[in-house]
């Protein structure tokens, strides 16, 4: 079994905190100014809290985040 670093978010993690995580959901009883998938696309929350667990635990700026293991944010 590979080791896990502190800053991954194991499967079994994943599973507890991926209820609280909400998701986007508009209001159909609501009238918007804008379509809906405007914008940007929506990242996935996982690799999402996955950085943010990497920031907390491992101390670096948001900034620093490694290229590649989280290019996808695209920050910069």
């Amino acid at each position: 079994m590979a080791k896990i670093q502190s800053w991954e978010v194991s499967d079994k993690f994943w599973e507890k905190v991926e209820p609280l995580v909400p998701s986007p959901k508009r209001d159909p009883a609501k009238t918007y100014k804008r379509k809906s998938g405007g914008g940007r696309k929506p990242m996935p929350p996982r690799q999402i809290f996955a950085a943010i667990m990497f920031v907390l635990r491992t101390g670096c700026q948001w900034k620093a985040l490694p290229k590649e293991r989280f290019d996808f944010l695209k920050i910069g």
